[in-house]
């Protein structure tokens, strides 16, 4: 992992939102799931509160809430004046407004640094970096990733994808990828041959349309499960 936190641009979403991206259900929340790269979202701590059973993954996990914190108020009003330039290119039908989407995303953050510290006492935010993650096999019904892998790994390969996925898949019984989408908002180079190397693999593979939609096209998720 790097230990830079320069390296590092907070981004956190909401509960909600989470709901949405990976269309979770009732009975997905009552499994026990993995959030890998949740980053500074709240999906941990309003589902723990809520009584579900979460663990998060995340190399951000390595540095303290002071540390955290001071990264977001650096780079909180550098992301504001992007989403401001870039305004035309999202949809706005439930958000609105960009002082929308900030104030929900400054409040998911808050929420997560509020938690962090008992959420490390009790095993539920741990260090850690794809494709490696520190846990032991099948512990979990559900693993979810949001906006990181296909998103933010446009410089990896897509064998780093394949080892991703298949790592996630070792740890729960079915592994949720949101969203597909690169830079330019079109589909990830490493989509398709990701796919293919998953079902190589032996693993079952399939998109599957959310009811969460930012960006145009943005509104597909990997489904991946062992066919063992």
């Amino acid at each position: 992992m790097q230990t830079n936190t320069d390296i590092y641009t907070p981004w956190g979403r909401t509960f909600e939102e989470y709901l949405g991206m990976f269309s979770l259900t009732d009975n997905d929340l009552s499994g026990k799931i993995l959030g890998c790269s949740d980053g500074p979202s709240s999906f941990n701590s309003e589902l723990t509160q809520r009584g579900g059973n979460v663990v998060s993954v995340d190399p951000l996990y390595q540095f303290s809430k002071e540390q955290i914190r001071k990264l977001i108020d650096q780079t909180y009003p550098e992301a504001m004046e992007s989403f401001h330039r870039k305004k035309s290119l999202f949809i706005w039908k439930n958000l609105k407004s960009v002082h929308k989407l900030g104030r929900m995303r400054l409040s998911a953050m808050y929420e997560f640094l509020a938690d962090l510290d008992w959420g490390k006492m009790e095993g539920r935010y741990i260090p850690g970096d794809l494709p490696i993650i520190p846990l032991v096999s099948d512990q979990f019904d559900l693993a979810v990733c949001s906006h990181y892998l296909f998103t933010s790994t446009t410089h990896m390969t897509s064998q780093f994808h394949i080892n991703s996925i298949i790592e996630m898949a070792r740890v729960a019984k079915e592994v949720r990828v949101f969203p597909l989408l690169e830079n330019g908002a079109v589909l990830s180079r490493h989509v398709m041959p990701t796919i293919s190397g998953l079902r190589d693999a032996g693993y079952r593979v399939r998109l599957e349309k959310v009811g969460y939609e930012f960006l145009p096209g943005g509104d597909r998720m990997l489904i991946v499960t062992d066919n063992v």
